[in-house]
């Protein structure tokens, strides 16, 4: 971990997300840091929240040593806006019980909350994490909240470069650092069994059935390989009905299969079992991939993972996979073909892709990244006071 010698000890640390709802996910990238003298660390997280259909109300801390806040929110069912447009009206008392050094939120600068923050975190360096990865113009008054509090932060963590243009053409010009997503190794691991390989290939996919993702053109990559290629699928979405439509058209009925959501624990069994994951996204005026969870859980299962070159897609697969060009079937059927015949060293990209993991997607990696920036936005902050 980062050296805070130089800073107050402890370091005080208030930290905003919603991701944090539920004891897993958004939550576990901070038990590294929960036991460590020179960091007092409060966590923030939603009394409810919904998200994707789903209802979630903010569990107990797990750990005894996590000073955990799950507080009320203001708006939290209002759709997908719910993301922007939801505030804690208990946050200021918090603050001024706390007195943070440093008040980091995992939010997008256009957010009420973030603007909250902003307007309330006194003389806290605002270090905000950011995941959007095009450039819009945002309707009044989101424009005007976003340059507001961009120029009220001492540093930008991004998922992506991509994300990082985003701030900068936002009015941004303070130091930004790169973070990626942690992954949950307990449940997503190799089984240790090393099964040799039969005819063919078997490909999966875990996520959201909706056109952006590209799996119609993954489907015309299997009927196009001369190779034997399986795909399973696990989730569900608005695109299912003309993805089977598109099986039966293309005669793979025998060869894809689909099921719904599933638990972490029955993901990781179901990726264990491939040769590889594939994610194919398309890039569209509205969506470009921000990250890709999915890759570095099957990466941590030892599966290496198939992507086309849309948005982080490439970046977080480092090594441990293969990219063809997105909306490309042609080439990914040309790739197929490869990977099943032995020209493409499966071995090698699991790996490639089990390093990959070890050295960018930890939690404990995750962790040291959060402490270096809120110590850099601290010293920051100090010195131009």
């Amino acid at each position: 971990m980062s050296d805070l010698r130089s800073a107050p000890s402890p370091l005080r640390v208030v930290s905003v997300a919603h991701s944090a709802v539920g004891q897993k996910g958004g939550r576990q990238r901070y038990t590294p840091l929960l036991r460590q003298s020179d960091l007092d660390l409060h966590l923030v997280a939603p009394k409810n929240w919904r998200e994707f259909g789903r209802s979630l109300t903010g569990e107990p801390a797990a750990d005894p040593a996590m000073q955990l806040h799950v507080l009320p929110i203001l708006f939290p069912s209002a759709g997908p806006l719910n993301w922007y447009l939801h505030f804690y009206p208990r946050l200021p008392r918090l603050l001024r019980k706390v007195r943070p050094h440093v008040l980091h939120l995992w939010e997008e600068p256009w957010s009420i909350v973030a603007l909250q923050a902003a307007l309330t975190k006194r003389e806290a360096a605002l270090v905000l994490e950011v995941d959007q990865n095009i450039l819009k113009t945002l309707p009044p008054p989101f424009e005007t909240i976003r340059r507001f509090v961009l120029k009220k932060c001492a540093h930008i963590l991004a998922r992506s470069p991509d994300a990082e243009a985003v701030v900068r053409a936002g009015g941004y010009e303070g130091p930004v650092t790169m973070i990626g997503y942690g992954v949950d190794q307990d449940c997503f691991r190799p089984d240790g069994v090393a099964a040799p390989r039969g005819a063919g290939l078997r490909i999966g996919y875990v996520g959201r059935l909706v056109e952006e993702k590209g799996l119609d053109d993954v489907l015309d990559a299997i009927a196009r390989a001369e190779a034997r290629v399986d795909l399973d699928l696990i989730g569900a979405g608005p695109h299912e009905g003309k993805l089977r439509a598109r099986v039966e058209r293309l005669g793979l009925a025998e060869r894809v299969s689909f099921r719904d959501w599933a638990p972490p624990h029955e993901v990781a069994q179901f990726m264990r079992g491939l040769d590889a994951l594939i994610l194919f996204t398309r890039t569209t005026p509205h969506v470009r991939e921000q990250f890709g969870r999915v890759i570095i859980e099957a990466q941590s299962c030892g599966v290496p993972v198939i992507g086309s070159t849309g948005g982080a897609i490439p970046d977080v697969i480092g090594e441990g996979g293969w990219i063809a060009p997105e909306r490309d079937s042609p080439a990914l059927a040309r790739l197929l073909d490869d990977i099943a015949a032995g020209n493409e060293d499966v071995r090698a990209k699991s790996r490639a892709a089990l390093e990959n993991v070890a050295t960018r997607f930890t939690y404990e990696e995750v962790a040291r990244t959060l402490r270096r920036a809120w110590l850099e936005a601290y010293h920051a902050t100090s010195l131009s006071a």
